[in-house]
This record gives C-alpha cells, sequence and structure tokens, in this order.
C-alpha cells in the first residue's frame, strides 16, 4: 500500500490547459534523460530530481517557453547528457561514430585474419606439394 502511495505521489497529475499541452509536454519529458537515473526518461522516472525537473518543464511551459527553450534551459543546467539525442559538435563526435568505427576496426581485423590464413594455406600446401617427392609415411 505504501509503495502505491509513493508512486501516486512520484508521478501527480499536471493541470494542463488542453489535451494538446499534455502530449507537447509527455513528448519533451520523452526527449530528456533523469540526471539521476542511469538511462530513464523524466516521464518513467520516480526520482526526486525527475519530479522536480517535470514541474520546472510544466512552469516553463505555462510561461510560454518553447521546446528549444526549455531544452537550452536544461542544458545549461545539466549539459547536453539531459538530452538523449545530444547535438552532433566536436565533443560529441566519438559518442555519435565511435561505435561505427569500433565495428569497422572488428571487421577490419577479421578480414586481416582471414587473409592471413588463406596465404598460409596456400603457402602450406605449395610446400607439401613441392616436397613430396613421392615417397608415402
Amino acid at each position: 500500500m505504501l509503495g502505491g502511495f509513493a508512486h501516486a505521489q512520484a508521478i501527480e497529475p499536471m493541470p494542463f490547459a488542453n489535451h494538446a499541452q499534455e502530449l507537447r509536454f509527455q513528448h519533451l519529458t520523452h526527449q530528456l534523460r533523469c540526471p539521476m537515473c542511469q538511462n530513464e526518461t523524466l516521464a518513467d522516472s520516480n526520482a526526486p530530481i525527475a519530479r522536480d525537473l517535470r514541474n520546472q518543464i510544466f512552469k516553463l511551459m505555462q510561461q510560454g517557453k518553447s521546446d528549444e527553450e526549455i531544452k537550452q534551459y536544461l542544458v545549461a543546467r545539466y549539459s547536453n547528457y539531459i538530452l538523449y539525442d545530444p547535438p552532433l559538435r566536436p565533443g560529441t563526435v566519438l559518442l555519435w561514430f565511435g561505435p561505427l568505427a569500433i565495428l569497422l576496426a572488428g571487421a577490419g581485423v577479421v578480414l586481416v585474419a582471414i587473409r592471413k590464413r588463406r596465404r598460409e594455406g596456400v603457402e602450406t600446401t605449395t610446400v607439401g606439394d613441392s616436397a613430396d617427392n613421392g615417397e608415402d609415411w
């Protein structure tokens, strides 16, 4: 019973002016990461800071701020970490292209290993054929 009460306290309903504003709020909170949680959106997190940020986002929406202005406000406070889709900048190039570079490097290692084995197999066959003098063991 206490768990249900705690969950009800964590995600409290907001007094939205209309359904469009509620959808905008949901969309925005799904694009932002909880700074305390490992990999949860603000919409999904039950952490106290996520609740505070949801309330702050709601207040900023009531003040007439755009989604971009709200994101800039949060980035100024929590860095690009708060964005699930960080912008492509010199500091985030490795984040964007690192996995692809690792994948290509792994494919290169596999190709080199396959070619090396093929060459060794050809050389072994060639050496065995030239050393064959007709005698069987």
